[in-house]
C-alpha cells in the first residue's frame, strides 16, 4: 500500500506544479480539471502522511523490542506498538475505501427531477412528499437548493418538479435515489379505507458545465411563455418562462421559477446540458452493470428501488434488502442511513471485483 500511496503523492506534487504553470492557467478547461484532481488527491495525501508516520513509529518500536535490554522500556514500547497496530489497521481500511475509484461526477452539484407516475392524484401527492423529504434532508445538511420548474397536481403535490442541490458531493450522495419509488397507503380521497398503490419516479443528474459538454446553440430552439403558479404580478403577463429544445436529441428543459427571462434561460440551459450529458452517462452505467452480479446504481430508470408502506410504517429498499420501521422519520428527511447503506453495498461490490489492490 505504501508504494501505491507514494505514487499518488508524486502525482499530487506533479499536479501542484502544473497548476502554477502559465500553460494551465491559459487553458481554463485544463485548469479546472487539474484543480479538481488536486483536491481529490489532496484528501488521500493527507491520510498518507498520517499512515506513513504510523508505520515509521511501528518500525521504531519493533527495533526497540529487538535491541533494548531495559524491561520497563520494552514494556512501554510493546504497549505503544499494540496501539499503533490497531491504528494501522484502521487507517489502511480508511485509505482502502478512499482508493476505490469514484465516478468523476460525484463531487458535482445535483439536479433532481421527481415525476408522479401511476396512481393519478395520489401519485402527484406522493411526488410532493418526496420533494419535501429531499428538501428536509438538504436542510439538515446545510445544503442550498434552487427550484427550477414544477407542474402542480390537480389535488396538490406535483405532477413534475425539478430542483438543483448546490453542495460538494451532492450528486455522489444522492445518485442512488434514481428509480421508481412506490407508495402504499390510504389516500385522502379514499372513502372506504382501502390501501392504494401508486408511484413516482426520481431522476438524479450531475450538474455539468461547458467544460464537461459543449452544446451548439444553433441546435437549440428557444420558446418563451408566461409563467404559471404563485409569483406576483408578472405571472401570466410577462413572457419570462423559457423552454429549450435540443433538436438533435429531442430533449427538452424549461424554467419558470425566476421573474427574469435571462435567469430562467441560464437555469434551463443548465438542466438541458445535464440531460444531454446523462445520455452518455446512462450508456456507461449500463455497460458497467453488465459486468456486475449486483449493481446498486443501475442505468435502468424503470427499476423499482424502494417501497414506502404507510399502514405498517415500513420502508423497504429493494436493491439491498434493507427494511426500516421508522417511516415518519424517513419522510422528514431521515434518509442518511439508507444512502450510507447503498454506498456501502456499492463499495463492497467494487472491492469484490478487485478494483482496489
Amino acid at each position: 500500500m505504501l508504494d501505491k500511496l507514494e505514487a499518488i503523492h508524486q502525482r499530487w506534487k506533479t499536479v501542484e506544479g502544473e497548476l502554477s504553470s502559465p500553460d494551465a492557467m491559459a487553458d481554463m478547461k485544463r485548469f479546472a480539471q487539474l484543480n479538481k484532481e488536486y483536491k481529490d488527491l489532496n484528501k488521500i495525501v493527507d491520510e498518507y502522511f498520517i499512515y506513513r508516520n504510523i508505520m515509521s513509529n511501528i518500525d521504531t518500536n519493533k527495533e526497540i523490542l529487538a535491541t533494548e535490554k531495559d524491561a520497563e522500556f520494552r514494556d512501554m514500547a510493546k504497549e505503544e506498538l499494540d496501539l499503533l497496530l490497531v491504528q494501522q489497521e484502521e487507517k489502511e481500511e480508511q485509505i482502502r475505501l478512499m482508493l476505490i475509484p469514484k465516478d468523476p461526477e460525484d463531487t458535482k452539484n445535483a439536479i433532481i427531477e421527481i415525476r408522479g407516475g401511476t396512481g393519478g392524484d395520489e401519485a402527484s401527492l406522493f411526488a410532493g412528499d418526496l420533494y419535501r423529504m429531499y428538501m428536509r434532508f438538504c436542510e439538515k445538511r446545510g445544503w442550498r437548493t434552487e427550484l427550477v420548474d414544477y407542474t402542480e397536481g390537480t389535488s396538490g403535490g406535483y405532477k413534475e418538479i425539478v430542483f438543483n442541490v448546490l453542495a460538494e458531493d451532492a450528486y455522489g450522495t444522492l445518485k442512488f435515489e434514481s428509480g421508481v419509488h412506490r407508495v402504499q397507503r390510504v389516500p385522502d380521497t379514499e372513502t372506504q379505507g382501502r390501501v392504494h398503490t401508486s408511484a413516482a419516479s426520481v431522476v438524479v443528474l450531475p450538474e455539468v458545465d461547458e467544460f464537461d459538454i459543449e452544446l451548439n446553440m444553433s441546435d437549440i430552439r428557444k420558446d418563451l411563455f408566461c409563467a404559471s403558479g404563485p409569483g406576483g404580478q408578472s405571472v401570466n403577463t410577462t413572457y419570462s418562462a423559457v423552454r429549450l429544445t435540443h433538436i438533435p436529441t429531442g430533449l427538452v428543459a424549461q424554467c419558470q421559477d425566476q421573474k427574469s427571462q435571462l435567469k430562467n434561460f441560464d437555469k434551463a440551459l443548465q438542466v438541458l446540458r445535464s440531460r444531454v450529458y446523462e445520455m452518455e452517462l446512462q450508456k456507461h452505467l449500463e455497460e458497467t452493470s453488465k459486468k456486475r452480479k449486483t449493481m446498486v446504481a443501475t442505468g435502468d430508470r424503470s427499476a423499482k428501488v424502494r417501497t414506502y408502506n404507510f399502514p405498517q410504517g415500513r420502508l423497504t429498499e429493494h436493491r439491498i434488502g434493507l427494511t426500516i420501521y421508522n417511516l415518519p422519520e424517513v419522510m422528514n428527511g431521515g434518509i442518511q442511513d439508507i444512502m450510507e447503506a447503498l454506498q456501502f453495498a456499492e463499495n463492497a461490490e467494487k472491492l469484490k471485483e478487485g478494483t482496489v489492490a
